[in-house]
């Protein structure tokens, strides 16, 4: 039996300011932004990737102190160009740093708003070997559109 990762939630203090840095300045897709009575729930996802964020109000995001999640970890092909664009679009990043000079050995790191931190590990990798394919996301993309 396949098991997967799918969401991931993200203790915020302030969804807007949350949903305003992940899609503006971090560069993941909004999903959906949903309420029903008093509960809101917000869904981004990295492009590329088959594992969401979600942010809100829901009882098990209520649970945890917004920015107390630490040390989530995204992939990148090439952790030189992915910080460039993060800095361009003003996230405070760390700076990179090579742990093991072979493939997955660099990393660099940023915090949200709230302080959940994220690492940023480059596998060089990626960038001919996906792990969502391009034509699957174009067709998952087609399917949410329809």
């Amino acid at each position: 039996m396949d098991w997967t990762l799918e969401v991931v939630i993200v203790p915020v203090g302030d969804i807007d300011r949350a949903v305003e840095f992940y899609r503006d300045r971090v560069g993941f897709d909004l999903d959906h932004d949903t309420v029903m009575g008093d509960q809101r729930f917000v869904q981004l996802t990295p492009r590329g990737s088959g594992c969401s964020i979600v942010i809100g109000t829901l009882p098990a995001q209520n649970e945890m102190a917004p920015g107390s999640l630490k040390g989530v970890q995204l992939v990148v092909a090439d952790a030189e160009a992915a910080r460039a664009e993060l800095v361009s679009r003003g996230v405070d990043c760390g700076e990179i740093q090579v742990i093991d000079p072979r493939d997955g050995g660099t990393f660099f790191g940023f915090s949200d708003p709230d302080g959940n931190s994220w690492a940023v590990q480059q596998i060089r990798a990626r960038a001919e070997h996906p792990l969502i394919p391009v034509d699957a996301r174009q067709r998952f993309g087609a399917e949410q559109e329809a």
